[in-house]
C-alpha cells in the first residue's frame, strides 16, 4: 500500500511525468493496492485470533473482487504493452494514437471488462448447489476451491474454469509476450542514445506481466488440483507481485527515482520553512 501510494503521489505531484505511460502505471498501481487489501486484512485477523472462518456471502465478495481486480489489470498490462509498442515501433504516429483521451478510454475499457468477467464468474458460483462440504482449502475464497464444494461433476467445472479464465489467461500472455519480442527486437535495431532506457522500461514491463500471468495460467489452468503450490502462487499474485510492482518500476526507471527525490527534498524544505510556535 504505501510502494504504490508513494507511486501515485509522485506522478500526480510531478508536471513531468504527466505522460500516457506514468497515467497507466497509475491506474496499475491503484488496482496493486485493491489487489492487496480485498483479503489479505482478513487473512491476517484469521491468522491472529485462529477464527479461520468467513460467510457464504463473505466468500462471493472476495470472489467478485478477486476477478475484478485480476481481470482488470490483465487489460490494462494490455494496455499498457500498447504503449510501448506504439512508442518504439511507431514513434511519429505515437501522440496522434497514444492521446489523453485513449488513454481514459484504455482505463474505462480495463474496468468495464473486469466488471463483465468477475460478474459471470460470481453468477456461475450462485447457481452451484452445496449440500454438505464447508472446507474452503486455500487462505481466501477463490473459483478453484469453491467449486470443489458443489454437488455437481467437477468435471464440468472444471472445463468452465479453464475456458473462462485458463485460456483467457494465456491467450492475453501470448499476446503480450508476443508484442514485447517485436519491441525487444526493434529496441536491439535501434543505435540511438535512449536505447538502454527503453530496454530497462520494457524490461520492467516484461517482468510485472511475468510475475502477474505465471500464477494465473497455473492455477486456471489446472483448477482442480489441490496442491500446497496452488496456495502459494495465490498469495503471490494477490500480496507479492502488488509489492514488487514498484519496487520493479521506481527501482528500473530513473525518472521516477528523479521524481520522488524531488518530491522528498520539497517535503523536507517545506517543513524547514515552517515556523515554530511558543507558547
Amino acid at each position: 500500500m504505501v510502494g504504490n501510494s508513494l507511486i501515485v503521489i509522485t506522478v500526480i505531484a510531478d508536471s513531468h511525468l504527466h505522460f500516457p505511460m506514468y497515467f497507466l502505471l497509475t491506474n496499475l498501481s491503484i488496482i496493486d493496492m485493491s489487489l492487496a487489501s480485498f483479503a489479505t486484512p482478513k487473512m491476517i485477523t484469521d491468522y491472529l485470533s485462529g477464527h479461520r472462518t468467513i460467510s457464504f456471502d463473505g466468500c462471493i465478495t472476495q470472489i467478485f473482487f478477486l476477478h475484478l481486480f485480476t481481470g482488470t489489470e490483465i487489460i490494462l498490462l494490455m494496455a499498457m504493452s500498447f504503449d510501448r509498442y506504439i512508442a518504439i515501433c511507431k514513434p511519429l504516429h505515437y501522440a496522434s494514437i497514444i492521446s489523453p483521451q485513449m488513454c481514459v478510454a484504455l482505463v474505462v475499457v480495463s474496468w468495464v471488462v473486469g466488471v463483465m468477467h468477475s460478474m459471470s464468474q460470481v453468477i456461475f458460483a450462485l447457481t452451484l448447489p452445496f449440500c454438505g462440504p464447508n472446507e474452503v482449502d486455500s487462505f481466501f475464497c477463490d473459483l478453484p476451491v469453491v467449486f470443489q464444494l458443489a454437488c455437481v461433476n467437477t468435471y464440468v467445472l472444471g472445463l468452465f474454469m479453464i475456458s473462462t479464465s485458463g485460456i483467457i489467461a494465456l491467450s492475453c500472455f501470448i499476446l503480450l509476450f508476443s508484442s514485447y519480442v517485436i519491441v525487444l527486437v526493434t529496441i536491439r535495431n535501434q543505435a540511438s542514445k535512449g536505447t538502454s532506457k527503453l530496454l530497462s522500461i520494457c524490461t520492467a514491463h516484461f517482468v510485472v506481466v511475468f510475475m502477474f500471468f505465471g500464477p494465473c495460467i497455473f492455477i486456471y489452468m489446472w483448477p482442480l488440483s489441490s496442491f500446497l503450490i496452488d496456495k502459494i502462487l495465490s498469495v503471490f499474485y494477490t500480496i507479492f507481485t502488488p509489492i514488487l510492482n514498484p519496487v520493479i518500476y521506481t527501482l528500473r526507471n530513473q525518472e521516477v527515482k528523479t521524481a520522488m527525490r524531488k518530491l522528498k527534498n520539497k517535503l523536507l524544505n517545506a517543513n524547514k520553512a515552517t515556523p515554530l510556535h511558543c507558547f
